[in-house]
Parts: C-alpha cells; structure tokens; sequence
C-alpha cells in the first residue's frame, strides 16, 4: 500500500494542473477579444473547475490536503494571458491545446504510478482523462475559427 503521501503528491500534481488550467481558460476568456468562441471555452473551464473539486475531494478522501494553487503551473497561464494579447485568438487556441496535451501527459503518467490506488486510476481513466482528451478536438475546431 502506497503512503499517504505519495498518493497526496500524485493527486497534488493532476491538480495543480486543473488550477492552471482554470488561471488559463479565465485569463482567455477575459482577454481573447471575440465572443463567438466563449461558449465553447467556458464550458472546457467548467469542466476544468469539476476536474480540480473531484480531485480534491478524491484527496482527502485518501487522508490527504488538497493544493490550494497551481505552484509552477501559474506561469503556463500568464504565458497564455500574454499570447493572447499579443498573437490573437488563434494563438492563444494554440496555447490552451497545449496546456491540455500537458494534461493527458501527466494524467498517462499518474496511470503508470504503480503506487496509486485502483480507485484513483478508474478515476483517472472514465472521468478525467477522456474529459481532456476531448477538449483537444474542440480547440483544433476553436483555433481554424479564431
């Protein structure tokens, strides 16, 4: 059995990740300057604010105390923030797919930890690797319409 630490530390990092994505898709949604996306990119960011409360549930749920902040992924969303203002939507679209390729890397990774719990991975892998999985054919589609 895996230490309460180290699956605190696994689930820390997915959701320090959901933060940044949170900072990022709010700091897009206040700077691209069109509306016609922001339906699509509103609800990825709902989808992203669900992903980081069902973590941090899952976390002490397994004796854990959830992150409060995206620690060094805060800089992926200023990086955003700043492509948006000075590339336009598209780039920003670019920037925001890549974010979320981040996220299925580390959500893989979280799978591959053979210290995680069987619950944290069937999490893992029906909820929220799918759910970001998706949000990359919908950028593709957000960023030919940019």
């Amino acid at each position: 059995m895996a230490a309460i630490t180290d699956i605190s530390d696994s689930l820390n990092k997915l959701l320090r990740g959901e933060i940044s994505a949170i900072e990022t898709y709010r700091q897009a949604l206040e700077k691209l300057d069109d509306t016609k996306n922001a339906t699509e990119i509103r609800r990825l960011h709902d989808e992203h604010i669900d992903a980081a409360n069902i973590l941090r549930k899952h976390i002490h749920e397994h004796g854990g105390q959830p992150e409060k902040d995206s620690g060094a992924w805060g800089a992926f969303a200023k990086a955003v923030e700043g492509t948006a203002k000075l590339f336009g939507n598209a780039a920003a679209m670019k920037a925001l797919k890549e974010g979320e390729e981040q996220g299925v890397s580390d959500y893989e990774s979280a799978l591959k930890d053979e210290g995680l719990p069987s619950d944290c991975k069937s999490l893992i892998q029906t909820k929220l690797l799918p759910q970001t999985r998706a949000h990359i054919p919908v950028l593709d589609h957000l960023t030919t319409t940019a």
